[in-house]
């Protein structure tokens, strides 16, 4: 019989639990005894919910305060020594520093989970590391499921993927000549696993969809040898997903395991590859149900390749799961209330992906026949979505086809533009600005809460928006930045905002998947050809602009971005929505230009995130994405300065073409990673204006002066001045103005410094 199984399943609660739970944490408003409590209360929840759905195969250890990467460095001890290393208490106080940083003491850093818009906290190692059970977590928690009458199968992160996905401020450490430190730690963590009687082990060896580097395969070969060794009476799922593994599909089919998981939603060709090379007695995990998207599967397609995998090796040997974790999709459709019926039955999230899994499993073990109606319930919901006319917009496909090369390029060259914008703005050297937003107070959110009840009437809601703008802008003025921002509090988010006023993107209530931590976003669904019915910022930055002198910046998310963070349609090429996306953008940076704004921030922080894992297909996709960006930005005049920012990701590998998208200046995090990024302009010359940010502002602590201004040193060490600008990493939204207000007047201090001493040594950062 197939077995139905999960990968692992969302923290955050269906009202987000976990979130409210762990920020009452950190104000000191609970304390650890009550923040376990709820943990282990969702857990339970989470556990319970997959049972009922019919899952044989439940995971457990995928639950996380934080971040699933950040537990495993602590459980191997891999504690950075600016937080007590090899003799700090793993603890969640422990795990909230590093990852948000302390008063005194930097975070860790923090980057993109692959091709999504999870962030993990990045491991670090130096040389000599050296590892230990710090942690056992993994145990712990399969305990708790057990005692409640579910045999889990524990989740951990594989140690190659853990090592790969690690860092080094040594340049010449390799992070796998760690690996025979790290394993005698895993090997433990499997020993307790098995004494506690848990029966299979799920370890996640995500890199496996990535290009490898030369001596990866014999470290997977030494770990997995080592391991299966150590611990014979454990049955290992080895899972890889994100892609077509191409030629590591090799690999792992020749690692000892007792099973492998396979993502067919990304890689459906490699199962018939996998079937021509599976080792007689070992089963495959097909990943059929999609975890990365909202859409509800086609049942009769997801059979057709179970199917043809049973006839090979016999149903028996066959895992029916989600293509990877569903951490990345909401839980729980039957919440939205107030979603039409249409889009609604076009729609599953994690609760009704497990139910398409069990039906799957059901159809699979006892023939179509068992569950005839809900086969015909997904045809006939797919076949109403194909046909559906609200998908399908006549104007916007033939904007597509009607660009051209001209709406892709500015009038004239960067240099020519900088003249019309320097006389335009009058701006100082090393310019100072902020990314966008600002704190969104508990008046806000209420302002906010109290119009969508009805309990606040639009034009007083208008006049509560307009005074904390004129508020924020005087404070902006006072501390002197130089090109201000309206501050963004009519916004609950930068890509939700744009999306409600679009046409071909709808929106859920409680739709909601973690970023990072207990940051949450609620992603639209685009589910047909976007279009812009009017203006969508211009009535807020015109009201901006005319209350001071100083350059306030137009805001806007640009097309890769709102692409890459929402459920985006799969019936057509990302390509096209992307574009679609551009030209309605296109109107509305035009739009902003007449209404006299003469700087307009287009944010792109997607852009990196956006890569194909495999660098073979990169070319297709930068060339698209750059478009994108270009269709967005260029309708404009010379004198009109166009900004981008960008965050969260490795961009050294495609600076070029981050040059080549020509915005005017580029406003980038590099603090939290301490520079790093700037190594990029050392072997590459960036032709126009940048910011490295200077700050991080994802954590609470308020940089010195001396800090920030060795890091404007840093930049001009490869940089020329003309070119570096001054600004935090990202917005300050989820920042309390405290800290802003003190950080803030700290940028604006070492830029004049700077100004003062633009060749003079470099401080010592205190």
């Amino acid at each position: 019989m197939a077995t139905a199984t999960n990968l692992g399943f969302p923290r955050i609660g269906t009202r987000r639990e976990l979130k409210r739970a762990v920020e009452r944490f950190w104000a000191n408003e609970t304390g650890a005894d009550e923040l376990a409590r709820i943990a282990a209360e969702l857990r339970r929840r989470h556990w319970e919910l997959q049972r009922d759905a019919g899952i044989a195969h439940i995971p457990s250890n995928d639950f996380s305060l934080y971040d699933h990467v950040l537990d495993t460095a602590l459980m191997v001890g891999a504690v950075p020594a600016r937080f007590g290393g090899a003799s700090a208490v793993v603890e969640p106080t422990t795990a909230f520093a590093l990852a948000r940083g302390t008063a005194d003491t930097p975070p860790m850093d923090m980057t993109k989970w692959f091709d999504t818009n999870y962030h993990y906290i990045v491991p670090e190692f130096e040389p000599g590391q050296n590892f230990r059970l710090a942690s056992i977590k993994p145990v712990d928690e399969f305990k708790e499921a057990l005692a409640l009458g579910i045999r889990t199968r524990p989740v951990l992160l594989g140690p190659v993927s853990f090592l790969l996905l690690g860092k080094s401020h040594d340049a010449h450490l390799d992070p796998l000549s760690l690996l025979d430190r790290l394993l005698p730690v895993y090997a433990e963590v499997l020993s307790r696993l098995a004494a506690a009687g848990a029966v299979w082990v799920q370890l996640d060896e995500p890199v496996l969809a990535l290009d490898l580097p030369a001596n990866a395969a014999p470290a997977f070969r030494k770990a997995y040898d080592r391991l299966t060794r150590e611990a014979p009476q454990l049955r290992f799922l080895l899972a890889a997903y994100f892609g077509d593994l191409q030629e590591n599909l090799e690999l792992l089919l020749t690692l000892p395991a007792a099973a492998y998981h396979l993502d067919l939603v990304r890689g459906p060709e490699q199962l018939d590859r996998a079937l021509d090379r599976l080792r007689d007695g070992i089963a495959l995990s097909l990943g059929v149900i999609d975890g990365r998207n909202i859409w509800r599967a086609d049942l009769d397609r997801a059979l057709e390749q179970l199917d043809r995998a049973a006839r090979r090796i016999g149903s028996e040997r066959i895992l029916v799961a989600p293509s990877c974790s569903l951490l990345h999709s909401p839980i729980d459709l039957d919440q939205e209330t107030a979603l039409d019926a249409e889009l609604k039955g076009w729609l599953a999230f994690a609760r009704q992906k497990l139910g398409e899994v069990a039906v799957l499993t059901r159809a699979l073990n006892a023939g179509r026949e068992a569950v005839a109606d809900a086969f015909a319930e997904s045809r006939r919901r797919l076949e109403g979505r194909r046909g559906s006319p609200r998908i399908h917009n006549p104007t916007v496909k033939s904007r597509v086809t009607a660009i051209n090369e001209a709406m892709l390029r500015r009038a004239h060259p960067h240099e020519t533009r900088l003249h019309a914008q320097e006389a335009k703005l009058a701006l100082p050297l090393f310019p100072t600005t902020t990314i966008g937003s600002f704190p969104q107070t508990q008046e806000v959110r209420k302002a906010r809460a109290a119009l969508a009840r009805g309990s606040l009437a639009p034009a007083e809601y208008d006049t509560f928006i307009e005074k904390e703008i004129e508020r924020t802008l005087r404070f902006q003025e006072e501390i002197g930045l130089d090109v201000l921002v309206h501050g963004e509090f009519e916004r609950k988010d930068m890509v939700e905002y744009f999306g409600e006023q679009l046409e071909g993107i709808g929106f859920t209530q409680h739709g909601w998947v973690q970023s990072y931590g207990s940051r949450y976003v609620k992603p639209p669904i685009i589910y047909g050809d976007v279009a812009r019915p009017g203006p969508m910022t211009v009535r807020w930055s015109r009201y901006a602009q005319s209350v001071t002198k100083r350059p306030v910046k137009g805001m806007l998310t640009g097309p890769v971005t709102i692409l890459r963070w929402s459920f985006v349609r799969d019936d057509q090429p990302q390509r096209d929505t992307a574009y679609q996306l551009a030209l309605a953008l296109r109107d509305e940076v035009v739009d902003l230009e007449r209404a006299g704004i003469r700087v307009i921030q287009i944010d792109e922080p997607a852009f990196r995130e956006g890569l194909p894992l495999r660098r073979a297909a990169w070319p297709e996709y930068l060339d698209w994405a750059v478009k994108a960006f270009r269709l967005t930005s260029s309708g404009v005049k010379d004198e009109t300065q166009i900004q981008t920012h960008m965050c969260y990701s490795e961009f050294n590998d495609v600076i070029e073409s981050i040059a080549a998208m020509d915005a005017d200046v580029i406003l980038i995090e590099a603090s939290r990673s301490d520079m790093e990024l700037l190594d990029a302009f050392v072997r590459f010359r960036y032709p126009n204006r940048i910011g490295p940010g200077i700050y991080d502002i994802h954590s609470p602590r308020v940089p010195s002066v001396d800090e920030m201004t060795d890091r404007l040193r840093k930049a001009l060490a490869v940089l020329r001045p003309e070119q570096l600008w001054v600004n935090p990493d990202c917005g300050l939204k989820t920042r309390d103005w405290p800290e802003v207000r003190a950080s803030l007047a700290n940028l604006v201090a070492a830029a004049r410094r700077i100004r003062e001493n633009p060749t003079g040594a470099s401080s010592r950062a205190t």
